[in-house]
């Protein structure tokens, strides 16, 4: 065992993977937990998407994927909001119509352009080996920004998470706060999808928190036991998949889902005997 943690860790695109994701799983448990409450947990599936049909045409371009992706899914979130507060078109419904949206053009866009489909199946489906260097540093700057205006405004976006109306009515500007957490969950969602695949990162953002929630009762002991539980099984998922030859995020993704039923059994067992 020590020998394969000496092994993993000798090369250097598993050190940049691992930096990354746990920052990444870090960022997506802490804003998961929001997002699940509120009912608007399928926004980093949606976001998702968004960012796939923006590195499709940053990849057709020959730009740097970052560089498109980053400020087309930030608008796109600014967006979703927009659409669901002020129109008929709501919640589930505005993500679908942006998602399958942006989408349809990443696949549009790759059926036109000769040569990308290797590119494109690591971003839908996550490659650790496309982080290089300039990635690992730009995602690193991005996920402190994303912690440190996190912990800053924690009271705030507590606030807005259990109950909106009573926050507006105490002079808490609801729909920046609103936006800040679509801003962080976009930025999250972008840098993990190296990682992660397109298909995949929005399971760091929806697993944690489900699975903190299943043993525990308070906002901050699940923000907590939630940011753990990714960290663990971001790592856990990155050994599994170095050891087995087995997809990064295909591995983390099922690390989680065990992790969530575990929690679910304690949870179970820890009612009945309440």
């Amino acid at each position: 065992m020590l020998d394969m943690f000496v092994q993993m860790f000798s090369y250097g695109f598993m050190r940049r993977a691992i930096i990354v994701g746990v920052l990444v799983a870090l960022c997506a448990a802490l804003l998961g937990v929001t997002l699940v409450l509120k009912r608007y947990s399928m926004i980093g599936d949606g976001l998702s998407h968004v960012g796939f049909g923006a590195l499709c045409v940053a990849l057709a371009m020959n730009v740097a994927p970052l560089a498109i992706s980053v400020p087309v899914v930030i608008i796109s979130a600014f967006l979703l909001l927009r659409i669901s507060d002020n129109s008929k078109i709501k919640g589930d419904a505005a993500i679908a119509l942006i998602s399958s949206t942006a989408l349809a053009v990443g696949i549009l866009v790759t059926s036109m352009t000769t040569g990308l489909n290797f590119d494109v199946k690591g971003y839908m489906f996550g490659s650790i080996l496309a982080m290089s260097s300039t990635d690992v540093i730009i995602s690193i700057a991005l996920s402190a920004a994303v912690l440190i205006l996190y912990c800053v405004f924690y009271n705030k976006i507590f606030a807005v998470t259990f109950d909106e109306n009573f926050a507006t009515a105490t002079g808490t500007k609801t729909g920046m706060y609103n936006t800040l957490i679509a801003l962080l969950t976009a930025i999250t969602v972008v840098i993990g999808m190296r990682i992660m695949g397109a298909m995949l990162i929005s399971s760091l953002v929806i697993f944690p928190a489900l699975t903190a929630m299943r043993v525990c009762k308070t906002f901050k002991k699940v923000v907590i036991v939630s940011a753990a539980v990714s960290v663990i099984c971001f790592f856990i998922g990155l050994l599994v998949s170095f050891a087995f030859s087995m997809p990064a995020g295909a591995s983390v993704v099922a690390v989680n889902a065990i992790m969530f039923g575990i929690f679910s059994l304690v949870g179970m067992i820890k009612r009945k005997t309440a």
